[in-house]
């Protein structure tokens, strides 16, 4: 949603899914009394399942959510001025600052090590979370190489995007999964999560849909992923509770109290709780934003005008220039993955080719 939204609008939106979307259905997965939490028990949701829906650190309750209140606010904005799709003749448009975004992706990386193994409610569980670090680093450093060479196959660069959109994916596909999957199982969801953010990419693209920085595909696409992957990869060695809060570690051996996926010989119950789960959550998060945007589209709070759209967002909605000691370049055409896409350097105004000299 970035670059055509208004200020306003992203703090009523911002309510709206902080105060309502993330808390109930967060609760369906995470509450003691969810309906996925229980869901597959005798007396509750689907009981002839026999399976409840499993997120350990939330590839679904956290990133899934994310990705599908993103496309529903692309959706209800329409492209940025001036985005033209490869179905068109054009293709992405200039990235505001690689940089920043190469470094952003690296410390939100750094976070995950935050996010994923204190999952594991106590740190007692020393096991529990040093499997959860490294297949949290495994899934990470695989979708990141996946996704480079995916491009490099493709248009022979090493594109820096594709890489940060890569180890993105892996990270959060593993999300889900991280405590019951081994280091192989890590390895080989992340890779796949690479690979699938790009091929999501390309899809926004070919329905033109503007999401420059791949939201969906990275958080929509991958959470959905990494959901699923659950029910083939877990390995059958860890409890279905995950950890403990009260520090002790839950390593079974292989029984009814484990997680055992298909590719363990677990067969289909894990993996059809988690379609049934994933598929619940998508479809309310994407229907409630939908009409959350729809309301504010209807009181004009959610896309920028015209003319502070080409102004820059920095003046027009917050009264001053982000970058005021240099005039950023629009000459520079891109080499990577959006030129393979059809991008073109937009025009240099008669103005900014002034200032620029």
């Amino acid at each position: 949603m970035v670059g055509r939204t208004r200020f306003i609008g992203d703090v009523i939106y911002s309510i709206g899914v902080s105060g309502l979307i993330y808390p109930i259905f967060g609760h369906w997965c995470w509450g003691p009394d969810g309906f996925l939490a229980t869901m597959g028990s005798p007396g509750h949701f689907l009981s002839g399942l026999g399976m409840n829906f499993h997120d350990f650190a939330g590839s679904t309750v956290v990133h899934s959510i994310g990705g599908w209140v993103a496309i529903a606010g692309a959706l209800a904005l329409g492209p940025r001025l001036g985005r033209k799709f490869k179905r068109d003749g054009g293709g992405p448009m200039m990235p505001h600052d690689l940089t920043i975004a190469v470094v952003g992706g690296l410390i939100l990386w750094f976070g995950w090590y935050g996010f994923n193994p204190c999952s594991t409610l106590s740190i007692m569980d020393a096991a529990g979370v040093g499997r959860v670090a490294m297949n949290t680093t495994l899934a990470a450093c695989t979708g990141g190489i996946a996704a480079v060479f995916l491009v490099v196959a493709r248009v022979k660069k090493w594109d820096p995007a594709a890489m940060v959109n890569g180890f993105l994916a892996g990270l959060v596909a593993i999300t889900c999964p991280c405590y019951w999957v081994s280091d192989v199982g890590a390895c080989m969801l992340g890779a796949v999560a690479g690979v699938l953010v790009i091929l999501a990419m390309d899809l926004l693209e070919h329905l033109r849909i503007d999401d420059p920085v791949g939201a969906w595909p990275v958080h929509g696409v991958c959470g959905i992923w990494g959901t699923l992957s659950l029910g083939l990869f877990a390995d059958g060695r860890y409890s279905a509770a995950g950890s403990s809060p009260y520090g002790v570690p839950n390593i079974v051996p292989k029984s009814a109290d484990a997680l055992t996926g298909l590719f363990y010989g677990g067969g289909f119950k894990v993996l059809g709780a988690q379609i049934v789960g994933s598929a619940i959550v998508c479809t309310a998060t994407f229907v409630s934003s939908m009409a959350m945007f729809w309301v504010l589209n209807q009181v004009k709070l959610l896309r920028l005008s015209k003319e502070g759209e080409l102004e820059g967002m920095d003046l027009d909605q917050h009264g001053i220039s982000a970058y005021p000691e240099y005039v950023i370049s629009t000459l520079a055409a891109p080499h990577g993955e959006a030129s393979a896409l059809g991008g073109k350097a937009p025009a240099m105004s008669s103005a900014a080719l002034a200032s620029s000299k």
